[in-house]
């Protein structure tokens, strides 16, 4: 699910990426599952890694954190790549259905993470990636159940539920690129546009995929590629 992403790139860059706190090799007893203390995370790999300044690539969730991250250090941000983004959670968004999905979902997480059965899981798999193979779709699944606790599984979902950066887009000043699957269920189409819009002269492309985490065989990753690229390639 992620290795041609990953292949992909770290071929002809430098490549560094980490597992967000309570998930994965990070620590899974951690206190504080909060927005800030998320950008502070990325604060502290990019001190890490000794880089005084470098492109930076946010997906999903991730992209409301970059945005935070480029506001509290423009000078550290070449350039800004974002996919698959938000500017505003679930519960921000002013609409009541969004809300009561997100209820729900959360309890569902909390309840039915870490079961054996994967059905509860599979609601996710199945919004994430609707296009993969029944095979990537188990792997996805196994992979959910390995990677996080219910709780922080939780947790999380509600600290992104709570996400609004709408007020910091205006600040951005370092050249964006912004990504977005067109028929998205994870994240709404629209999100992608707001944020693309509210981000001075950020450049919007629209992918032909339904999939949250695009599939290394279908046509949309291959565009999202060139369309990185290109961005990157083209002068300052």
């Amino acid at each position: 699910m992620w290795r041609h992403w990953i292949y992909s790139l770290s071929t002809g860059n430098t490549l560094i990426r980490y597992d967000e706190r309570g998930n994965g090799l990070s620590d899974w007893n951690v206190g504080d599952v909060s927005f800030d203390a998320m950008v502070t995370d990325l604060e502290s790999v990019a001190d890490a890694s000794g880089l005084d300044r470098f492109p930076l690539l946010g997906v999903s969730q991730s992209c409301a954190i970059s945005i935070a991250y480029v506001v509290r250090h423009p000078k550290r941000v070449s350039r800004l790549i974002l996919y698959g983004g938000y500017a505003r959670g679930r519960r921000k968004r002013g609409d009541s259905h969004q809300l009561d999905a997100h209820e729900a979902m959360t309890t569902l997480i909390r309840e039915g993470w870490g079961k054996d059965n994967s059905a509860f899981r599979q609601l996710f798999t199945e919004a994430f990636i609707p296009g993969a193979s029944r095979e990537q779709m188990a792997w996805f699944n196994d992979l959910q159940r390995q990677t996080t606790s219910p709780l922080n599984a939780s947790l999380l979902h509600t600290t992104f539920g709570d996400i609004d950066v709408s007020a910091m887009l205006g600040d951005v000043d370092v050249p964006t690129l912004v990504l977005h699957a067109r028929n998205d269920a994870v994240v709404p189409f629209e999100e992608g546009k707001l944020l693309a819009a509210g981000i001075p002269g950020a450049r919007f492309v629209d992918l032909n995929s339904a999939n949250h985490i695009l599939l290394g065989d279908e046509p949309a990753f291959a565009d999202f590629l060139r369309e990185v690229s290109s961005f990157m390639a083209y002068p300052e």
